[in-house]
C-alpha cells in the first residue's frame, strides 16, 4: 500500500532510517555486553556508546543504500519491498548526501568519545565500518551487487559489534565472544537472505548478482533455513565452557524460524514475502534476547 509523504518532512527521514531494521543492529551490541556481563565487565556508558555508534551506522548504511541503489536503477517506484524515500521522491538524492554526511560526521563523533575506554586502535575499526557502508553500494565496485552481501553481514552485524563491544568492555577476546559473534551474523543474515529471495527477478534485471540470484531461490530458501539452524547449533558449543543456559535456551528460536521458512516456501514470490520481513526480525530478537538471557544465566 503506497503510503502518503510529505517531501523532506521527519516522517520522510525517519522512513528512510528504515527503524524496522535497527533490531539488527541492536543485538549484536547486546549480545556483547552479556557476554562482558558475564566476566563482571559491563559498564553502562561504553555499552551505550557501542550501542549509538552501532544504531547510527546501521541508519548511514540504510541511508547510502536508498541513495545509490536509486541511482543505479534497483530501487524503482513498482519495487516489492517496502518504499524508499529517494525512489518516492520523499528525499531528493541532494538531501540525502546531506543527511549521510550529518550521520556519518555524528557516528564518528561516537566513536571517537569510545577511544577513551578501548583505545586507539578502535580508530581503525570505526574507520573500517564508514568505508564498508559506503562500498556496500556505492563505488566501480559496489559489493552488494556481486554477492558480498551475506559474508558482510556476518562481519558487520556479528563479529565488528558483538567482538567489539566486549574488547571495548572488557578489553580481551574469547572463544565465546567468536561463537555468539558468528552465531549472531548467520541469524542476522536471515534478513539479508529473506530480502534478496523476495527481489530476484528485480535484482537480475538490475544487474545485482546476489546469492539467490547466482543459484536461484531454491538454493535461497534452504540457504534461509539453514543459517538459523546453523546459528542455533553454534550455540551448543558454549555448553562445553559452562554457559548451560546459553547452550540450550537459543533452541526455543528454532520453531519461530522454521514456521517462518515453511510459510516463505509456500508465498515463493510477491509482496506478501514481506510479511516474511517482518517475521525474521522478529525472530532475530527473540534469538537476541534467548542467547542474552543465557549468557547472563549461563
Amino acid at each position: 500500500m503506497k503510503q502518503t509523504v510529505r517531501p523532506h518532512s521527519m516522517r520522510a527521514w525517519i522512513l528512510a532510517a528504515r527503524p524496522k531494521t535497527l533490531p539488527a543492529a541492536a543485538v549484536p551490541v547486546l549480545l556483547g555486553c552479556a557476554l562482558a556481563l558475564a566476566e563482571g565487565g559491563f559498564r553502562w556508558i561504553p555499552a551505550l556508546l557501542c550501542l549509538l555508534f552501532a544504531l547510527l551506522m546501521q541508519i548511514d548504511a540504510n541511508l547510502i543504500n536508498d541513495l545509490f541503489d536509486y541511482r543505479k536503477g534497483s530501487d524503482r517506484k513498482d519495487r516489492l519491498g517496502p518504499e524508499r524515500a529517494c525512489a518516492q521522491g520523499w528525499i531528493s538524492p541532494r538531501a540525502m548526501k546531506r543527511g549521510i554526511a550529518l550521520i556519518t560526521a555524528t557516528a564518528c563523533a561516537t566513536g571517537l568519545c569510545l577511544l577513551f575506554y578501548g583505545g586507539t586502535e578502535l580508530i581503525v575499526v570505526g574507520a573500517v565500518c564508514v568505508v564498508f557502508a559506503f562500498l556496500y553500494t556505492a563505488g566501480p565496485y559496489p559489493l552488494a551487487y556481486h554477492g558480498w552481501g551475506d559474508g558482510l553481514v556476518i562481519v558487520f552485524f556479528g563479529f565488528v559489534p558483538v567482538g567489539v563491544t566486549y574488547y571495548v568492555l572488557c578489553h580481551g577476546w574469547t572463544t565465546e565472544v567468536t561463537v555468539v559473534s558468528l552465531a549472531c551474523g548467520l541469524v542476522i543474515d536471515t534478513l539479508l537472505m529473506v530480502n534478496n529471495y523476495r527481489d530476484r527477478e528485480q535484482d537480475a534485471q538490475s544487474g545485482k548478482r546476489t546469492l539467490v540470484v547466482r543459484f536461484g531461490p531454491k538454493a535461497g530458501s534452504l540457504a534461509y533455513l539453514t543459517l538459523g539452524i546453523v546459528a542455533s547449533g553454534l550455540c551448543l558449543t558454549l555448553l562445553s565452557g559452562g554457559y548451560f543456559a546459553a547452550g540450550l535456551l537459543p533452541l526455543a528460536y528454532l520453531p519461530f524460524h522454521l514456521a517462518a521458512w515453511r510459510r516463505m516456501v509456500r508465498i515463493r514470490e510477491g509482496r506478501e514475502l514481506n510479511l516474511i520481513l517482518g517475521k525474521t526480525s522478529r525472530n532475530i530478537l527473540i534469538f537476541g534476547i534467548l542467547l542474552t538471557v543465557g549468557l547472563i544465566l549461563r
